[in-house]
């Protein structure tokens, strides 16, 4: 998603949307560890993600 699909959402969808990412960057990082994950680029993806969201949510408030 980017940034305006993002900033059309409502905080609780964002804070779910969040939520999800933080549970899948886990994943990604013990898939990184164990030497099973080919696209190493989606935990800076997923990092960066997260940081979209905390930022238009810091924004909002």
């Amino acid at each position: 998603m980017n940034m305006k699909e993002l900033r059309e959402l409502k905080d609780a969808d964002l804070k779910e949307k969040m939520d999800e990412l933080a549970a899948e960057g886990m994943k990604l990082r013990f898939q990184k560890a164990t030497m099973q994950l080919n696209e190493t680029s989606r935990v800076t993806s997923n990092r960066r993600q997260i940081a979209r969201i905390q930022t238009i949510l810091t924004e909002r408030r």
